[in-house]
């Protein structure tokens, strides 16, 4: 049944009219509505309409061909739309809002202002500078360059066959998209769009003029060679690199040193320190209200584009008190800034001990706390939320970055706009990344080789990927300052990244697309040139959120834990498939508890503990399984692809609503550590566990939980437990780190018996 009827548009449409001709207002706002769901025959008879408004529907685009003369004002509004060059048949509008559409980037905006000529309010801003400096100050410098490419080294061929005329653009177009640089990196992907079409439109300027020359010189009753090329012209335009429109950084496979994406620079945070405890006196968490020193790492705008983040749909649901808005300027009261006892519901029972007496109790005691994530810099944002942090690996590390005993103590974070790198031991903010418009969701650390200029030897880099709702993937070389490159892994938000431990240039991404894509990133040379493979690709079922590879089989298998379940794929490469489906499904004692208002399939945490033992947990399931990879693996044999996992242990968590939780693992230490819904962390130290309670079919309590340190904000009331999205650990067990939804890095510090 079509959604789009006559009836509906004179209805939804004003003035009240009996034809179509006479609408000039239209709302077709809330309806579901896709791109196959608006008939162009139909719209088209809207031949007065001035004003429509399609926001809060599903449309990735436009109809192409819509042509609506007279329309003047669009809203697209809480979208899905993705491609914008739909939109080139409406020249007439002046003003449009595309504001939370998750998949529209600063290049896209750019390519509005080119393709709608007449555009000048984007978003409720005024964008009529930017506009006109990109389609005429910008466009005629790439037509300058564009013409130098021509002169030096193409001319027309004679004769002007249809196989020469396409075979000339084709090399044309490829040579001045690699030849052409100019403008920001952070606008690479709009400038080589721009450069192509223009180079189409400067190619056909000339086939024409030489058509003009030939008709001039033939016999008027001899018609024109049916082979010559007609090539197609498309109104473009070009915009500022100084604007007030936000720029995100985008693919630099050949770094341009003039230009990079960004730039990564020391800074300092928002810091909470904590004092020792007077007599008589709680101890204090203080703020030192510094505002971080962050020159724009790209060019900022004004208006940011909003988008929900993907991963906020489960907790729509259980909105959370968060008293009056806070402010940089935090102090922590506690009764006992040691780490405090198990809480139950009642909030009385007392302090579970320790279950391991055969090595060292690990005590960990807050350090630092630290708000270095703020929306620009906002001194009140406590709801940034924070959702992915790694230890740097050690292999890099320059001097006065690792501990005694050979560990990182530097960490990096993940949230909102930005990635920052973490001192631990000092509290310091090394780096920050920022860009805007972004959501970052995932980082991953890893080591390439960086060959030298000459014969050095290459050597190995420690890098760090990241990604998150654009789609693309971000490289940064952090002990150079140098953010060298990206590049656009799924038109969907990234959800995770994971790196093989044994190949380091082997990227793993999931993506909202319900796809892992297996990357070879390759290393880079001196002038960080790079460049990207896709090597495999895994279809899901839905959306992946966390990638494991088995200890003992990193590349063969791949274990991803998703919104419907836990998948095994095989990750063995060949030349015969490139796109593998699951393999094995593992399913868990928990689903059979399923009904109409539960269900289990959410695998929400997984991590390696052993080479065996894998703990992992299921949104709502309230404890956390460990269990044998090598004996599940082994009844892959069977007919069905579901397996049972073979349950070691059942560890007691917190009882909680909210999704995306994630657990973490230090196997040397073997040590499990997964936060909950009040900002505690519920620690498992598994030495005695493994030995003495393994399938004894009780679900063994946590050995400590870290209560919240209750940081206070200055003058108001207490900041209370946020859910904590991610734990990490040094290999040493040092340092830990917990990241919160309320935009804040919490760092404990372990104390050692002297």
């Amino acid at each position: 049944m079509e959604k789009i009827t006559e009836k509906l548009l004179l209805e939804k449409g004003s003035p009240k009219a009996n034809t179509l001709e006479q609408i000039k207002t239209l709302n077709l706002s809330r309806l579901g509505l896709k791109c196959q769901d608006l008939p162009v025959l139909l719209l088209s008879q809207l031949k007065n309409l001035e004003n429509w408004d399609l926001s809060g529907n599903r449309l990735q685009e436009l109809p192409r061909d819509l042509v609506l003369p007279a329309l003047r004002s669009l809203d697209l509004t809480g979208n899905e739309m993705e491609d914008v060059t739909t939109l080139d048949s409406l020249t007439s509008l002046e003003e449009l809002k595309m504001e939370d559409n998750m998949y529209i980037t600063v290049n896209d905006n750019y390519k509005l202002m080119v393709l709608l000529p007449k555009l000048r309010m984007y978003n409720g801003k005024d964008i009529s500078t930017t506009a006109n400096h990109m389609r005429y100050v910008y466009s005629d410098n790439l037509r300058t360059r564009i013409v130098a490419v021509w002169q030096a080294s193409f001319c027309l061929p004679c004769p002007m066959t249809l196989d020469n005329m396409t075979a000339l653009e084709r090399d044309f177009i490829n040579a001045v998209r690699h030849q052409v640089r100019f403008g920001p990196a952070s606008i690479s992907d709009y400038t080589k769009w721009r450069v192509e079409m223009i180079a189409k439109e400067y190619l056909c300027s000339l086939t024409e003029g030489k058509k003009e020359d030939n008709e001039s010189k033939k016999p008027a009753d001899i018609k024109e060679n049916n082979n010559v090329a007609t090539l197609v012209k498309r109104k473009q335009t070009a915009l500022p690199a100084n604007d007030n429109t936000s720029l995100t950084p985008r693919k630099n496979t050949r770094a341009d040193a003039q230009a990079p994406s960004a730039e990564v620079i020391p800074c300092k945070s928002s810091r909470l320190q904590l004092t020792p405890r007077k007599a008589g006196q709680s101890n204090i968490i203080r703020s030192s209200p510094r505002k971080a020193v962050q020159p724009p790492l790209t060019p900022t705008r004004g208006q940011v584009l909003g988008a929900e983040s993907p991963r906020r749909s489960l907790r729509e649901q259980q909105p959370k008190e968060d008293g009056p808005q806070a402010k940089h300027n935090i102090s922590a009261t506690k009764k006992d800034i040691k780490a405090m006892g198990l809480q139950r519901d009642d909030k009385r029972s007392s302090r579970i001990k320790s279950c391991t007496t055969t090595q060292e109790p690990v005590c960990l005691k807050p350090l630092h706390v630290l708000q270095c994530h703020s929306k620009q810099d906002s001194s009140e944002d406590f709801s940034t939320q924070l959702w992915a942090c790694a230890f740097q690996p050690p292999a890099d590390h320059s001097s006065g970055s690792t501990n005694g005993a050979g560990g990182s103590r530097i960490v990096a974070t993940c949230g909102g706009d930005s990635l920052c790198l973490i001192d631990c031991e000092t509290g310091m903010v090394m780096k920050k990344y920022k860009v805007p418009g972004e959501e970052f969701f995932s980082l991953a650390w890893s080591s390439v080789l960086m060959s030298r200029e000459g014969d050095a030897a290459m050597l190995p880099c420690s890098i760090l990927a990241a990604g998150g709702k654009r789609g693309l993937v971000k490289l940064i070389h952090p002990r150079a300052n140098m953010a060298y490159g990206e590049f656009r892994a799924s038109r969907k938000a990234l959800s995770v990244l994971h790196f093989s431990p044994l190949q380091g240039n082997f990227l793993f991404t999931g993506a909202y697309d319900n796809k892992i894509t297996m990357w070879d990133i390759g290393g880079v040379d001196s002038k960080y040139n790079f460049k990207v493979i896709q090597l495999l690709v895994l279809e899901s079922s839905a959306t992946p959120l966390h990638i494991c590879l088995p200890p003992a089989s990193p590349n063969t298998h791949l274990l991803a834990a998703t919104e419907d379940g836990l998948h095994c794929f095989n990750t063995q490469l060949s030349k015969n498939t490139m796109k593998r489906s699951v393999e094995m499904d593992i399913i868990f004692p928990i689903y059979k508890k399923e009904d109409k208002d539960h269900s289990y399939h959410t695998i929400d945490g997984l991590r390696f503990l052993t080479d065996d033992i894998v703990a992992s947990k299921s949104y709502m399931q309230g404890s956390i399984y460990l269990w044998s990879w090598s004996r599940t693996e082994a009844q892959r044999a069977g007919k069905t692809r579901e397996k049972c996992a073979v349950i070691l242990a059942e560890l007691q968590w917190a009882n909680t609503e909210i999704p995306y939780l994630a657990l973490n693992t230090c196997p040397r230490e073997a040590y499990i550590v997964c936060g909950d819904d009040g900002g505690r962390l519920w620690t498992y130290h598994v030495t005695n566990l493994l030995k003495d309670n393994l399938q004894s079919g009780k679900v063994i309590p946590p050995t400590e939980v870290l209560e919240w340190p209750t940081p206070m904000r200055k003058g108001q009331s207490l900041v209370e437990g946020p859910s904590i999205n991610s734990v990490a650990m040094d290999p040493e067990l040092s340092y830990l780190v917990a990241l919160s939804d309320k935009n804040m890095v919490v760092v404990w510090k372990r104390v050692r018996s002297s």
